[in-house]
Parts: C-alpha cells; structure tokens; sequence
C-alpha cells in the first residue's frame, strides 16, 4: 500500500496521531530528562505501517527517526534545566567519551539486527526501570554516590549502546543509575537531558549509515531517518519541552518517580504485545 491508496480520512488520523505524539515527546523530554522516544518509536511504527513499509525496516526506520528528533528536544530541555541550575555537568563530562563509544556499537548492531529482535530489546530492558521506580525502596541503592572510572565509563558505553537500539535518549537508564546511587531524581531527570544530547547526534549519523542505500525505504529517508516525520514532530515537541521542564520542578519527589515508572511499564506492554 502507498499513500496514494490510503483513504484521506485514514491519513487525517495517523496525521493527528503523530503530531500528538509530538505533544507527548516534548512533555516527556521536559519531565522526565528523555528525549520521548519511548512514545515515538511506538507511534512510527503503527504509522509506517499503515503507509507499507516493508517488515524488514519498519522499526529501524522508527528507532532512527526518533533519535532524529531527540536531537534539537533534548538540547531544549537540557538548556531549560541548565538554566535551573539541576544539571551535574560534572557527570556530563565524565561521559562525554563513554556514551558515543556505545553509540557506536549499537549503530554497528542496528545494521545487522532485525526488526524483531530491537522490538524484544525495547520491551525488556524498559520494564525493570519501570518497576525500580513505582516500587522503590531505601535498600535499593546500591552507594551513596556514583562510582568513579573505569566503572562510570563502562556504565556510559552501555547507556549509549542500548539506548542507541531502543532510539531513545538515555533517559531512562540514566536516570536508574543517578538514583541508585542517591542522587536526587531532579537532578538525574535534568542530567539525563544532557546525555540525550550525547546519545542522539551521533545515533542519528549511525542510523543513517547504518541503512544508507537500502531499497525497501520509502521516499524523503536518508538511511532510517524519515525526514517527514521529522518535520512534523519537531517543531510541536520543541513548543511544548518547556512547558515539561516546569512540570518536572513543581513535582514531588515521589510523583516523579512513580509517573515515570507506570510510564515504562505502558510502553513494555506495548511492544510485547506486538511481537505476539
């Protein structure tokens, strides 16, 4: 099926679909220091769907496009915590090398993983985060603060290469490890925006490589980017990211903490039941 054979009503639908998810990624990068790709890749992937992609490249395509889009949202959500003073820019620092080297290895993995096996990383490792958060407790921590290298460094490398396959901004276990080593969740959200930052520019360059040239992509994507997709959600998540970035101040400590978590349980439901 291509677009032309697509009822209009149809596409009005899955037009307004991806632009709320747009909402919804700005919202998430704002609150939760992510770059909403948890939501994103998802929502492609139905889309892409619709319009017939091809199996084999459905989710590269939205693995990609999301870090696409987590380039400029979560710049504006790691300038509007800076601003706030939350950001450790210490451990930004110390990650700098780390999580592009991980980066890397997963856009090296992407280009030889099929679509099945990113759907099953995705559902798995998003769901122990999810339940770390809703069922928290003082004896999960695991130090009073984080460890130094070579420790932090290998913890870098492996936000940047699962982060990298699941197309999202490093949010998400880089929030898991500031707390679990005590570090208020304020300041891990406003961290985690910065290393989105580090994960997305080169996981964008990776994912374009990484499916240069392929035959089955459809029209206006370099690689797995899909430049109309882009082009939507990009300026609507970029409107709403500040208005996240505020939520995330005005919260408690515990209201953080438990929406996150009932957040990554939603999205492993999801894409388990898409590999049924």
């Amino acid at each position: 099926m291509t677009i032309a054979d697509i009822p209009a009503s149809e596409l009005a639908v899955f037009a307004l679909a991806i632009a709320a998810s747009g909402v919804v990624s700005g919202l998430m990068a704002g609150i939760f220091g992510i770059g909403g790709g948890a939501v994103l890749v998802p929502v492609f992937y139905q889309v892409f769907g619709l319009l017939g992609v091809d199996e084999a490249v459905r989710m590269h395509l939205s693995v990609g496009t999301s870090l696409a889009i987590i380039v400029p949202v979560s710049i504006r959500s790691f300038l509007g915590h800076r601003s706030r003073g939350a950001v450790d820019i210490s451990v930004l620092r110390s990650f700098v090398v780390a999580v592009p080297v991980g980066v890397v290895l997963a856009s090296l993995t992407a280009a030889q993983i099929g679509s099945a096996g990113l759907r099953i990383i995705f559902a798995v490792l998003i769901l122990p985060f999810g339940l770390r958060m809703l069922f928290d407790r003082s004896h999960w921590r695991l130090g009073n603060d984080l460890p130094g290298n070579p420790w932090r460094a290998a913890v870098g490398v492996m936000i940047g290469y699962f982060s990298t396959l699941m197309g999202i901004g490093g949010g998400i276990m880089n929030n898991t490890f500031m707390t679990i080593f005590n570090r208020p969740i304020h300041q891990a959200v406003a961290t985690s925006s910065g290393v989105g930052v580090l994960i997305a520019i080169p996981g964008t360059i990776g994912y374009v490589w990484a499916g240069w040239g392929d035959p089955l992509l459809p029209a206006f994507s370099t690689g797995f980017i899909s430049w109309m997709a882009v082009a939507v959600v990009i300026p609507i998540a970029l409107v709403v990211t500040p208005y996240g970035v505020r939520l995330a101040h005005a919260l408690k400590k515990r209201q953080l903490e438990i929406a996150f978590g009932i957040f990554c349980l939603l999205v492993s439901a999801r894409f388990f039941a898409s590999l049924l």
